[in-house]
Protein backbone atom coordinates (compact mmCIF):
# COMPACT_ATOMS: atom_id res chain seq x y z
CA UNK A 1 0.00 0.00 0.00
CA UNK A 2 1.32 3.55 -1.28
CA UNK A 3 0.66 6.76 0.02
CA UNK A 4 -2.41 8.69 0.37
CA UNK A 5 -4.14 5.40 0.12
CA UNK A 6 -1.41 4.44 3.57
CA UNK A 7 -2.90 7.88 5.26
CA UNK A 8 -5.93 7.05 4.02
CA UNK A 9 -5.96 3.90 5.79
CA UNK A 10 -4.25 4.69 9.30
CA UNK A 11 -7.22 7.98 9.42
CA UNK A 12 -10.03 5.46 8.82
CA UNK A 13 -8.65 3.07 11.36
CA UNK A 14 -8.30 6.17 13.89
CA UNK A 15 -11.85 7.15 13.25
CA UNK A 16 -13.00 3.68 13.87
CA UNK A 17 -11.21 3.18 16.88
CA UNK A 18 -12.51 6.88 18.22
CA UNK A 19 -9.12 8.08 18.69
CA UNK A 20 -7.89 12.03 18.09
CA UNK A 21 -3.83 12.49 16.82
CA UNK A 22 -3.04 13.20 20.32
CA UNK A 23 -4.80 10.12 22.31
CA UNK A 24 -2.84 7.82 18.99
CA UNK A 25 0.74 9.68 20.06
CA UNK A 26 0.67 8.69 23.64
CA UNK A 27 -0.46 4.82 22.15
CA UNK A 28 2.10 5.19 19.62
CA UNK A 29 4.66 7.52 21.27
CA UNK A 30 5.17 9.08 17.88
CA UNK A 31 5.01 12.78 17.61
CA UNK A 32 1.77 14.46 16.35
CA UNK A 33 3.50 15.94 13.26
CA UNK A 34 4.81 12.91 12.04
CA UNK A 35 0.71 11.17 12.34
CA UNK A 36 -0.36 14.33 10.57
CA UNK A 37 1.85 14.17 7.49
CA UNK A 38 1.28 10.28 7.58
CA UNK A 39 -2.51 10.82 7.49
CA UNK A 40 -2.17 13.78 4.92
CA UNK A 41 -0.13 11.62 2.51
CA UNK A 42 2.97 14.38 2.84
CA UNK A 43 5.47 11.37 3.93
CA UNK A 44 6.00 7.54 3.55
CA UNK A 45 7.02 6.26 6.63
CA UNK A 46 9.77 3.52 7.64
CA UNK A 47 8.27 0.39 8.21
CA UNK A 48 8.99 0.18 11.85
CA UNK A 49 6.71 3.80 12.13
CA UNK A 50 3.80 1.79 10.10
CA UNK A 51 3.81 -1.45 12.14
CA UNK A 52 3.72 0.93 15.64
CA UNK A 53 0.84 2.80 13.96
CA UNK A 54 -0.68 -0.18 13.06
CA UNK A 55 -0.24 -2.09 16.64
CA UNK A 56 -1.21 0.97 18.69
CA UNK A 57 -4.64 0.78 16.50
CA UNK A 58 -4.89 -3.19 16.92
CA UNK A 59 -4.98 -3.78 13.25
CA UNK A 60 -3.55 -7.41 11.91
CA UNK A 61 -0.17 -6.29 10.61
CA UNK A 62 -0.41 -9.09 8.04
CA UNK A 63 -3.12 -7.31 6.36
CA UNK A 64 -0.56 -4.87 5.14
CA UNK A 65 2.34 -5.98 2.71
CA UNK A 66 5.45 -5.16 3.76
CA UNK A 67 7.49 -5.25 0.68
CA UNK A 68 4.56 -2.92 -0.98
CA UNK A 69 5.31 -0.39 2.34
CA UNK A 70 9.14 -0.12 1.32
CA UNK A 71 8.21 0.48 -2.39
CA UNK A 72 9.00 4.30 -2.57
CA UNK A 73 8.84 6.16 -5.93
CA UNK A 74 12.61 7.24 -7.31
CA UNK A 75 11.55 11.00 -6.41
CA UNK A 76 10.95 10.20 -3.07
CA UNK A 77 14.29 8.27 -3.20
CA UNK A 78 16.15 11.27 -4.39
CA UNK A 79 14.67 13.75 -1.70
CA UNK A 80 15.75 11.41 0.88
CA UNK A 81 18.81 11.04 -0.58
CA UNK A 82 19.55 14.82 -1.08
CA UNK A 83 17.48 16.02 1.96
CA UNK A 84 14.94 17.93 -0.17
CA UNK A 85 12.95 17.88 3.41
CA UNK A 86 13.77 16.18 6.23
CA UNK A 87 12.06 12.48 7.06
CA UNK A 88 10.34 13.67 10.69
CA UNK A 89 10.58 9.91 11.51
CA UNK A 90 14.23 9.41 11.84
CA UNK A 91 16.12 10.11 14.99
CA UNK A 92 18.58 12.99 15.26
CA UNK A 93 21.47 10.06 15.32
CA UNK A 94 20.64 9.90 11.39
CA UNK A 95 21.28 13.60 10.72
CA UNK A 96 24.45 13.44 12.56
CA UNK A 97 25.79 10.60 11.22
CA UNK A 98 25.20 12.27 7.75
CA UNK A 99 26.74 15.58 8.57
CA UNK A 100 29.97 13.64 9.87
CA UNK A 101 30.03 11.97 6.76
CA UNK A 102 30.33 15.09 5.16
CA UNK A 103 33.20 16.87 7.15
CA UNK A 104 35.14 13.89 6.78
CA UNK A 105 34.50 14.32 2.78
CA UNK A 106 34.85 17.85 3.24
CA UNK A 107 38.67 17.18 4.45
CA UNK A 108 38.92 14.48 1.80
CA UNK A 109 38.20 17.20 -1.10
CA UNK A 110 39.89 19.53 0.23
CA UNK A 111 43.44 17.51 0.29
CA UNK A 112 42.28 16.00 -3.57
CA UNK A 113 41.94 19.86 -4.51
CA UNK A 114 44.94 20.64 -3.64
CA UNK A 115 46.74 17.90 -6.23
CA UNK A 116 43.93 19.13 -8.74
CA UNK A 117 44.84 22.66 -8.68
CA UNK A 118 48.77 21.45 -8.89
CA UNK A 119 47.48 19.42 -11.54
CA UNK A 120 45.42 21.56 -13.69
CA UNK A 121 48.56 24.68 -13.30
CA UNK A 122 50.83 22.42 -14.88
CA UNK A 123 48.76 21.80 -17.52
CA UNK A 124 47.47 25.17 -18.58
CA UNK A 125 50.31 27.14 -17.70
CA UNK A 126 53.13 25.01 -18.90
CA UNK A 127 51.54 22.59 -21.19
CA UNK A 128 52.42 19.97 -19.80
CA UNK A 129 50.63 16.76 -17.48
CA UNK A 130 52.33 16.12 -14.19
CA UNK A 131 50.21 12.97 -13.88
CA UNK A 132 48.66 10.40 -16.70
CA UNK A 133 45.58 10.69 -18.13
CA UNK A 134 44.52 8.09 -16.10
CA UNK A 135 45.35 8.89 -12.59
CA UNK A 136 44.48 12.63 -14.09
CA UNK A 137 40.68 11.54 -14.51
CA UNK A 138 41.11 9.55 -11.07
CA UNK A 139 41.71 12.55 -9.58
CA UNK A 140 38.76 14.51 -10.84
CA UNK A 141 36.10 11.60 -10.32
CA UNK A 142 37.58 11.39 -6.84
CA UNK A 143 37.42 15.44 -6.10
CA UNK A 144 33.96 14.73 -7.38
CA UNK A 145 32.52 12.17 -5.38
CA UNK A 146 34.36 14.05 -2.39
CA UNK A 147 33.19 17.33 -3.50
CA UNK A 148 29.36 15.63 -4.12
CA UNK A 149 28.93 14.46 -0.13
CA UNK A 150 30.20 17.81 0.99
CA UNK A 151 28.14 19.95 -0.26
CA UNK A 152 25.28 17.50 0.58
CA UNK A 153 25.68 18.51 4.52
CA UNK A 154 25.42 22.35 3.55
CA UNK A 155 21.94 21.22 1.60
CA UNK A 156 21.30 19.48 4.99
CA UNK A 157 22.28 22.21 6.95
CA UNK A 158 20.25 24.39 4.99
CA UNK A 159 17.39 22.46 4.97
CA UNK A 160 17.75 21.69 8.94
CA UNK A 161 17.65 25.65 9.83
CA UNK A 162 15.31 27.00 6.93
CA UNK A 163 18.26 28.67 5.09
CA UNK A 164 16.80 28.22 1.58
CA UNK A 165 19.22 29.93 -0.12
CA UNK A 166 22.25 28.03 1.14
CA UNK A 167 20.60 24.94 0.05
CA UNK A 168 19.56 25.83 -3.74
CA UNK A 169 23.12 27.32 -4.29
CA UNK A 170 24.54 24.32 -2.74
CA UNK A 171 22.44 22.16 -5.06
CA UNK A 172 23.53 24.77 -7.82
CA UNK A 173 27.46 24.29 -7.33
CA UNK A 174 27.12 20.56 -7.29
CA UNK A 175 26.18 21.02 -10.76
CA UNK A 176 28.11 23.22 -12.12
CA UNK A 177 31.32 21.77 -10.32
CA UNK A 178 30.15 18.19 -12.22
CA UNK A 179 29.87 20.00 -15.82
CA UNK A 180 33.09 21.77 -15.02
CA UNK A 181 34.75 19.06 -14.34
CA UNK A 182 33.28 16.99 -17.46
CA UNK A 183 34.58 19.55 -19.61
CA UNK A 184 38.04 19.28 -17.79
CA UNK A 185 37.83 15.46 -18.70
CA UNK A 186 36.81 15.68 -22.29
CA UNK A 187 39.51 17.95 -23.32
CA UNK A 188 41.77 15.81 -22.90
CA UNK A 189 40.86 14.02 -25.61
CA UNK A 190 39.36 16.73 -27.85
CA UNK A 191 41.94 19.52 -28.68
CA UNK A 192 39.01 21.90 -30.50
CA UNK A 193 37.89 23.18 -26.64
CA UNK A 194 39.03 26.33 -26.32
CA UNK A 195 40.21 25.90 -22.96
CA UNK A 196 41.12 29.95 -22.23
CA UNK A 197 37.16 30.83 -22.75
CA UNK A 198 36.07 27.72 -20.86
CA UNK A 199 38.60 29.10 -17.45
CA UNK A 200 37.33 32.52 -17.97
CA UNK A 201 33.51 31.15 -18.01
CA UNK A 202 34.69 28.97 -14.91
CA UNK A 203 36.03 31.77 -13.30
CA UNK A 204 32.95 34.40 -13.69
CA UNK A 205 30.04 31.83 -13.04
CA UNK A 206 31.86 30.61 -9.67
CA UNK A 207 32.83 33.63 -8.92
CA UNK A 208 29.24 34.22 -8.83
CA UNK A 209 28.06 31.48 -7.23
CA UNK A 210 30.54 31.76 -4.74
CA UNK A 211 29.44 35.19 -3.62
CA UNK A 212 25.83 33.66 -3.19
CA UNK A 213 27.08 31.10 -1.17
CA UNK A 214 29.03 33.72 1.13
CA UNK A 215 25.69 35.79 1.53
CA UNK A 216 23.81 32.15 2.62
CA UNK A 217 26.74 31.46 5.19
CA UNK A 218 26.42 35.18 6.91
CA UNK A 219 22.78 34.16 7.03
CA UNK A 220 23.88 31.58 9.63
CA UNK A 221 25.34 33.87 11.71
CA UNK A 222 22.59 33.22 14.75
CA UNK A 223 22.61 30.06 15.09
CA UNK A 224 26.39 29.08 13.98
CA UNK A 225 27.94 32.31 15.50
CA UNK A 226 30.84 33.88 13.97
CA UNK A 227 32.46 30.89 11.84
CA UNK A 228 29.55 31.32 9.53
CA UNK A 229 30.15 35.12 9.33
CA UNK A 230 33.81 34.65 8.56
CA UNK A 231 33.21 31.74 6.41
CA UNK A 232 31.04 33.77 4.57
CA UNK A 233 33.00 36.83 3.97
CA UNK A 234 36.42 34.79 2.82
CA UNK A 235 33.57 33.06 0.27
CA UNK A 236 32.67 36.63 -0.76
CA UNK A 237 36.17 38.01 -1.02
CA UNK A 238 37.21 35.01 -2.88
CA UNK A 239 33.94 35.13 -5.12
CA UNK A 240 34.25 38.94 -6.25
CA UNK A 241 38.65 37.94 -6.88
CA UNK A 242 37.34 35.23 -9.13
CA UNK A 243 34.42 37.40 -10.89
CA UNK A 244 37.75 39.62 -11.96
CA UNK A 245 39.06 37.05 -13.67
CA UNK A 246 42.29 38.82 -13.71
CA UNK A 247 42.80 37.68 -9.41
CA UNK A 248 41.21 34.34 -10.14
CA UNK A 249 44.26 32.54 -8.91
CA UNK A 250 44.57 34.51 -5.54
CA UNK A 251 40.75 33.81 -5.35
CA UNK A 252 41.53 29.68 -5.40
CA UNK A 253 43.88 30.94 -2.42
CA UNK A 254 41.31 32.58 -0.72
CA UNK A 255 39.01 29.30 -0.96
CA UNK A 256 41.00 27.22 0.59
CA UNK A 257 40.68 29.17 4.08
CA UNK A 258 36.99 29.43 3.00
CA UNK A 259 36.47 25.34 2.23
CA UNK A 260 38.55 24.75 5.71
CA UNK A 261 36.10 26.97 7.74
CA UNK A 262 33.12 25.46 6.19
CA UNK A 263 34.15 21.93 7.27
CA UNK A 264 34.17 23.44 11.03
CA UNK A 265 30.54 24.77 10.02
CA UNK A 266 29.25 21.23 9.46
CA UNK A 267 31.08 19.89 12.61
CA UNK A 268 29.64 22.68 14.47
CA UNK A 269 26.13 21.84 13.03
CA UNK A 270 26.69 18.19 14.83
CA UNK A 271 27.57 19.54 18.23
CA UNK A 272 24.46 22.10 17.91
CA UNK A 273 22.06 19.15 16.87
CA UNK A 274 23.63 17.32 20.40
CA UNK A 275 23.54 19.93 22.23
CA UNK A 276 19.37 20.71 21.19
CA UNK A 277 18.99 16.73 22.44
CA UNK A 278 20.56 17.13 26.00
CA UNK A 279 18.39 20.20 26.70
CA UNK A 280 15.29 18.40 25.64
CA UNK A 281 16.39 15.13 28.09
CA UNK A 282 17.36 17.35 31.06
CA UNK A 283 13.78 19.34 30.22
Amino acid sequence: MKQPELGKKILELRKAKGLTQEELVEKCNISVRTIQRIETGEVTPRVYTIKTILSALEYDLELINESALEEKSLSTKLKEFFYIELDQDKPASHLTSQLNIAWIFGVIYFILALLEVGAEYYRFEENRMIFGNIVYIGIKVAVLISYFFFMRGLVLIGVLFKNYLLRIISYILILAYSVSLGYDIISLFNNDFAMEIILVTEALIFGALGIVLGIAFIRLNKTHGTIATVAGVFELIAGFFLITVILALLGLVVLLPAILLEIILIYKTVEIIKEKQVSRIEI
